[in-house]
């Protein structure tokens, strides 16, 4: 195949799967906007949005205490999963010899492919019962909140290693005829990717802490109220969606699509976000 013939097969295949990628979203997306549209015309938006209580069968809808329960759980996990995403990033991508980078890389991929419903069961035969022992009853957003860390660090620490991997390394070499220490080195030339990559990485562990079911529904608690503390059994969204929608018929499985549209919604706006504050400046912070 000469050259020019490759070339006008790449473009093709490129649209193409480009064009895919966008009519699977289009179609996902108008499945739940569809679906949801039947309910918001019945209760309406404050209907959902208004309320904490949520019994359908009444006609009570209210996903307030599901949302406060999904950003506490999300908000818990981030806390704790960038900090740590962050360090052992910065840990492979740039202090650790390559040895040693490459088996703790080798380390975060397998825990990044662990699968949720293993992580959950851990949390559930570990985590929780540790928990109850110290301020029952142990499945908790607190419990929640850690299983969704130890998933959502390796995502972080993985975008913040290959963040700083792009550093060009003749930069690497000039700091270090420069006499800078790694941490001045780091200062220097590394600090906006560093940023860049915190930032992608702490966006896209959102949106995977927020979508995530199985995991925190074994340990959340499933409890439908607005938690006063972090030891209050919650129910998340997506929680929510996965207990009731194999039973649910009628105005009540509109209310479950109007869960997911909501959760839709949040991290769309999380990826605009991303999108606005991660542009690509000739510093390699936004280098996604």
């Amino acid at each position: 195949m000469s050259r020019r013939p490759a070339d006008a097969f790449l473009r093709v295949a490129s649209i193409t799967s480009v064009a895919l990628a966008g009519l699977i979203l289009v179609a996902v997306v108008g499945v739940i906007v569809a679906g949801a549209l039947p309910g918001l015309r019945t209760f309406g938006p404050w209907g959902f949005l208004g309320s904490a209580i949520w019994h359908p069968s009444s006609g009570q809808v209210g996903a307030l205490a599901m949302v406060v329960g999904t950003i506490g759980v999300t908000g818990l996990a981030l806390l704790i999963a960038v900090p740590l995403g962050g360090l052992t990033g910065l840990a492979s991508g740039w202090l650790l010899p390559r040895g040693l980078a490459g088996l703790l890389r080798l380390v975060v991929m397998l825990a990044s492919g662990l699968p949720s419903i293993v992580v959950g069961l851990w949390g559930l035969t570990a985590v929780v019962p540790i928990l109850a022992q110290w301020h029952p009853p142990g499945a908790s957003l607190l419990a929640a909140g850690l299983v969704l860390a130890m998933m959502t660090v390796p995502t972080v620490a993985l975008i913040v290693d290959s963040a700083l991997r792009t550093i060009d390394q003749q930069q690497r070499q000039a700091t270090a005829a420069l006499g800078l220490s790694s941490w001045g080195a780091l200062a220097a030339v590394g600090l906006p990717t560093l940023r860049g990559g915190l930032l992608t990485g702490g966006v896209l562990a959102t949106t995977r802490a927020l979508g995530e079911t199985m995991a925190v529904l074994l340990v959340a608690g499933n409890v439908v109220q607005v938690p006063g503390s972090i030891f209050d059994p919650v129910r998340t969204l997506t929680a929510g969606i996965a207990l009731e929608m194999a039973y649910a018929t009628g105005d009540h499985r509109a209310a479950l699509f109007v869960l997911g549209l909501i959760a839709l919604m949040v991290v769309m706006a999380l990826l605009l976000t991303l999108r606005w504050l991660v542009r690509d400046d000739g510093t390699g912070a936004g280098y996604v």
